[in-house]
């Protein structure tokens, strides 16, 4: 049996909505987080995979790249946040740290 690009293409699909499901069921900052993470690696599988299986060339591996490094920067700024929320209002729930800026 050899790998074909359905298959990228199906596990890319599951991790998509897997992150879906995630964010929106999650309450927990860090929880919605790992949400956006699953959402952005399979953007990134979908993205080596038609590198890998197409004539393209490298490009879609160097994109895949920048996502990560956009995700690595997301995660830090977005856990900072987090982290001066929680030493603040000792709260992580996303439904009450929205309702702080009332």
């Amino acid at each position: 049996m050899t790998i074909t690009l359905h298959h990228y293409l199906v596990v890319g699909a599951l991790l998509f909505c897997f992150g879906i499901l995630t964010v929106a069921t999650r309450r927990n900052a860090v929880s919605v987080l790992m949400g956006v993470e699953l959402i952005l690696n399979s953007a990134n599988i979908n993205l080596i995979a038609f590198s890998r299986y197409s004539d393209v060339g490298i490009s879609g591996q160097v994109l895949a790249a920048f996502v990560i490094i956009l995700a690595a920067a997301e995660a830090a700024v977005a856990l900072a946040i987090v982290l001066n929320i929680y030493r603040n209002f000792q709260i992580v729930d996303v439904d009450q740290a929205s309702t702080l800026r009332q």
